[in-house]
């Protein structure tokens, strides 16, 4: 079989979650590229709106779903509407997510709780649902797990994130965790650990700490608007479909110093 024929995803349907911006669009438009047809979810429709846009002028086919989904309520109704629209959900791409900046001693309850439910319990509801419902029936599905080189280390000087690292660290282990048990059904489960990428939640910390991060990284530049595309196109396809349970560091080799 040809490499092209298995980077091929037309016909798959592709869920990203915090797919409106950032590096969640950056991806969406990688599967789209490759012939997926997309569903991305955000809290604000207008910002769906505007990645819907720049997607649907690519040629993709594209879907919007406006939805808080810490709130375990709503997510039953995202993969509904993305069934009722596309019939399955073939690719997951885990990437909503948010952060806190806080030393552990001052930090709040709330703000501990905001970035756990997103990052990691709303991750693994969804994934139940969708697994439940098409992944498992289907004998087949690829789950993405974004986490962050955060949860391969502890905190760094500066990066007051204890909640955010604890929760990436807890998708590290997540997606080591169900790639042993949900292979039996051949799905494959994996994980891109970006690095600093310029995002909204990584901005303060290129404008504080930019020159540092730029000295502590071999390729000497913080990450682009392409830099994850090949890796989630990888493991979207069936070009990975003997990788599972890893966890790749897209750094620019940060990680290795």
């Amino acid at each position: 079989m040809s490499l092209k024929h298995l980077m091929d995803l037309s016909g798959k349907v592709a869920l990203i979650t915090g797919g409106s911006r950032g590096l969640g669009l950056q991806m969406a438009e990688a599967l789209g590229e490759l012939g997926a047809k997309l569903a991305i979810t955000a809290r604000k429709q207008h910002e769906l709106d505007a990645a819907a846009e720049q997607l649907s002028a690519q040629g993709i086919d594209v879907i919007t779903c406006a939805a808080d989904l810490s709130r375990h309520e709503t997510l039953p109704g995202v993969v509904d509407t993305i069934l009722g629209r596309y019939g399955n959900i073939d690719i997951l791409v885990n990437n909503a997510g948010a952060t806190w900046g806080a030393l552990a001693e001052d930090h709040s309850a709330e703000a501990w709780y905001k970035v756990l439910n997103l990052n990691v319990n709303a991750l693994f509801f969804l994934t139940q649902i969708i697994g439940k419902k098409c992944m498992i029936p289907n004998r087949s599905g690829k789950i993405i797990n974004i986490a962050s080189v955060a949860g391969l280390m502890g905190n760094p000087p500066g990066m007051d994130t204890i909640a955010y690292n604890t929760s990436k660290g807890a998708v590290v282990n997540f997606t080591r965790a169900l790639a042993a048990e949900w292979g039996k059904y051949n799905i494959n489960v994996n994980a891109i650990c970006p690095g600093v990428f310029p995002s909204k939640m990584a901005n303060i910390l290129v404008e504080t700490m930019g020159d540092t991060i730029l000295a502590m990284t071999p390729l000497g530049r913080v990450g682009g608007p392409e830099d994850l595309k090949g890796l989630v196109a990888l493991f979207a396809s069936d070009a990975a479909r003997h990788i599972t349970g890893q966890c790749v560091a897209v750094d620019g080799g940060a990680s290795v110093i």
